[in-house]
């Protein structure tokens, strides 16, 4: 098999698939501005305006401070490779790795806790962290920590921060207009219903204002999606750079086997690990921030 063309397929296929949802991300964004303006007809375009403002000031800091944030929430702390052998080890392992990738090393931390599992974070390669769980380096061997280590720098990269920083600010503008919209439907009414006439009118004006109210629930699920496809694509990066998918495939395997979810993970850092902390939780495939791991093992024995 033609590894090479196997890897850059896959790698292509996530990247075109994360370019068609941000379009759908812009569109859906489109259509709700012409629900805002056939509801409240010269108010729509501030709220929108208002939103944006919101929305950018909260993208800010989490693109310059996210990082520091989320390694706090985690109990992660840094290692120390002159301390404990295991601490070494993982030291060489991803300075192997980094420099085969291309990338400056990463700083490294460790999460005392025994579920394994690993995230990286950081707004591009030159301020990038890898944290992992203690109990992923109880659990598995150097070909398939290599392969765990190796999907974290495919994320740090394929500037995947960077990308899901993006997504959560689509995401936030679309939830605050949703918020501020409903919220001047009960305290204000819908000035663009009273210029009005005709049935053909109301049922537009009923279908635009329920197109404001689930807006979020959509924008949810284009999130989630656009985190699934960055996965496979990290998957492939990966497999890509230590050229042995099987080594990847055997520890997400080994990983989902364990039920324990990882104690200091909250819903807003979820989307980083490897796989999901909260071991099968997600309501809906729809909403889960991970894709199915037989599903990414399958993949990655393909290649």
């Amino acid at each position: 098999m033609n590894y090479d063309k196997s890897f850059y397929a896959e790698i292509r296929r996530n990247n075109f698939k994360t370019f068609l949802l941000f379009f759908a991300f812009f569109v859906f964004i489109g259509l709700i501005g012409v629900a805002l303006h056939f509801i409240f007809a010269e108010t729509g375009f501030g709220i929108l305006i208002i939103a944006g403002i919101f929305a950018i000031v909260y993208g800010l800091v989490s693109y310059y401070s996210g990082d520091k944030i989320v390694l706090a929430t985690s109990k992660a702390k840094p290692i120390e490779p002159d301390k404990f052998p295991k601490h070494r080890f993982l030291d060489n392992t991803v300075e192997g790795l980094a420099m085969a990738s291309g990338l400056s090393k990463p700083k490294i931390y460790i999460i005392n806790d025994p579920s394994p599992n690993a995230f990286a974070t950081g707004r591009d390669p030159e301020h990038s962290s890898i944290a992992v769980t203690s109990g992923i380096l109880e659990i598995l061997n150097r070909e398939e920590l290599e392969g765990v280590l190796a999907h974290e720098l495919s994320h740090i990269k394929n500037r995947d921060i960077k990308v899901m920083t993006i997504v959560t600010v689509l995401f936030g503008l679309i939830s605050i207009i949703s918020d501020i919209a409903l919220r001047s439907l009960i305290f204000g009414g819908a000035s663009g219903s009273r210029d009005s006439k005709g049935n053909g009118n109301i049922i537009l004006l009923i279908v635009a204002i329920f197109f404001i109210i689930l807006s979020p629930i959509v924008a949810a699920m284009i999130q989630m999606t656009i985190s699934r496809k960055r996965e496979y694509l990290a998957d492939a990066s990966g497999a890509k750079i230590t050229r042995n998918p099987k080594g990847l495939a055997d520890a997400l395997r080994k990983i989902s086997g364990f039920s324990q979810p990882v104690k200091s993970a909250t819903k807003g850092t979820a989307h980083l690990y490897i796989s999901s902390p909260f071991r099968g939780k997600n309501i809906s495939n729809l909403f889960a921030t991970h894709p199915p791991i037989q599903d990414r093992i399958n993949k990655l024995e393909q290649m």
